[in-house]
């Protein structure tokens, strides 16, 4: 499957809430945990065995274990991972996204501290016991189906317990049966040897035949560099193939890439898509310029409107003159549409008014304008200003709010066209158009270029503006 196809696949079950990851021990290695044969190497050493010269690594552990004891192998895993090593970008990105179920066969607690960075509640479950206990408020299920670190007696390693498993781990066998059928796995850093696993998608096969889910797993080609000679790689390139087509049979497709860096390019790509169909909207009005109140507030009830028949999620903080106006046209879109969840499609929080104390309400404000913000991916700016007294000024909060979204790294869409705030954000971006969007081959400027196009019709800049969000939300 082509990366660009997948991630398009991909993206709209993560925001149909059915996405799933299944991490393997390929994921913790880039941060610095040892692989299956470097683990064994010393123990298999002692077998007077060369563990890379050997395939069956579970039945190394085994003949490990006959041979002299368990404890010696959990005190080997303690020795290589319990240490706290630092999440590698993938883990991260991985904890940023918005999928509540992770599976995996590691060991380490790479995956709940990058949770933790992202301030997500985490329920995991390493334990029969846990599964039948929910943590409050949880954000993420993670589900250790080997174990933890924290208990290495109780991890599955040698071939006695992966035989066990479907007995002594029965809970956690139906539980991973029932997500891989509703949900849609990406399997990262597996490398499908697992029998406990491959049990599980046979019985999901024989069950379902040709009615299965789709999963997706992203593998790394064979390399030219690790083999002897183009005899020894053509047969290996020969070999992946065929396991990649083997793999349809349980219907998961497989990405190829050419270094594992991809992995990294192709899950931010992921997050940026998805960050993109979240839209904050900011602006104040107290004065509308050359538009009447009137036709700007038919405008925004219309951008609003729109914003949501194109799928975005809106998320604004209700600016004077135009915060109304635009949820009411984001509502009536949404219940049109018979959305059950509000909250899916928008995003509104009203600024706290009564705070006495100026001082505690300016760090307030600025913290709740960083939470606002960060919830989206594009940042609009429409007019901008306020009055003190008689004067019409700039509104330093919209100021406040483009400081902080280019601070987060949101793409920043200024409607010129409308003065005041918005007009000086267009201006500066245009100046510097070429650096932002590097890559741009000129069909993005005119969109830009035609925000900033005077226009006695504010009906006009919906297209404009819609126009714009959908060509960065592909870019």
């Amino acid at each position: 499957m082509e990366v660009k196809h997948f991630i398009e696949q991909y993206l709209r079950e993560i925001e149909s809430g059915n996405a799933a990851i299944f991490a393997g021990a390929g994921l913790s290695v880039g941060a610095g945990y040892v692989d299956w044969k470097s683990l064994l190497r010393p123990l298999v050493k002692e077998l007077k065995l060369d563990v890379d010269d050997e395939h069956d690594l579970v039945g190394l552990a085994q003949y490990y274990v006959n041979q002299f004891n368990r404890q010696r192998v959990s005190q080997q895993l303690l020795n290589e991972m319990g240490t706290e090593n630092t999440p590698t970008d993938n883990h991260n990105l991985l904890a940023s996204l918005p999928i509540s179920t992770y599976w995996t066969t590691n060991y380490d607690k790479l995956l709940e501290k990058s949770f933790e960075t992202e301030n997500k509640v985490v329920d995991v479950k390493y334990t029969k016991e846990q599964l039948a206990n929910t943590k409050p408020k949880r954000d993420v299920v993670l589900y250790k189906m080997h174990g933890d670190i924290e208990t290495p007696n109780n991890t599955v390693l040698t071939r006695n317990e992966y035989e066990k498993y479907p007995v002594s781990h029965a809970p956690f066998v139906t539980a991973l049966s029932g997500d891989l059928v509703s949900k849609t796995f990406l399997f990262i850093g597996f490398s499908f040897t697992d029998p406990n696993l491959h049990h599980v998608l046979t019985n999901i096969r024989v069950q379902f035949e040709d009615n299965q889910r789709n999963h997706y797993c992203i593998l790394r080609r064979e390399n030219r560099k690790e083999y002897a000679n183009d005899a020894s790689f053509a047969r290996g390139e020969t070999k992946q193939q065929l396991f990649a087509e083997d793999l349809g049979r349980f219907h998961i497709n497989v990405i190829f890439i050419d270094e594992y860096q991809e992995i990294t390019e192709i899950l931010s790509d992921i997050y940026r898509l998805y960050k993109r169909k979240s839209v904050f909207v900011s602006g104040c009005a107290a004065d509308f310029g050359a538009w009447k109140q009137s036709s700007t507030e038919e405008a925004l009830h219309n951008l609003g409107k729109a914003l949501i028949d194109q799928d975005y999620k809106l998320v604004t903080g209700v600016g004077l003159g135009i915060g109304n106006v635009l949820i009411s046209g984001a509502v009536q879109s949404a219940y049109q549409k018979q959305f059950s969840h509000l909250e899916d499609k928008l995003v509104m929080r009203p600024f706290p008014q009564y705070i006495s104390d100026e001082t505690e309400r300016k760090k307030i404000w600025e913290q709740y304008r960083y939470d606002l913000i960060e919830k989206a991916g594009i940042a609009v700016f429409i007019l901008g200003n306020k009055k003190i007294g008689e004067d019409v000024i700039f509104a330093e909060g919209v100021l406040a709010e483009y400081r902080i979204a280019k601070e987060l790294g949101l793409v920043i869409v200024p409607i010129g066209c409308s003065g005041f705030v918005a007009k000086e954000i267009w201006e500066e971006i245009m100046a510097d158009f070429d650096t932002i969007f590097p890559n741009d081959d000129g069909k993005l400027k005119k969109l830009y270029e035609a925000l900033g196009y005077e226009t006695n019709n504010p009906l006009e800049l919906i297209s404009r503006t819609i126009d714009t969000l959908n060509a960065l939300a592909k870019e």
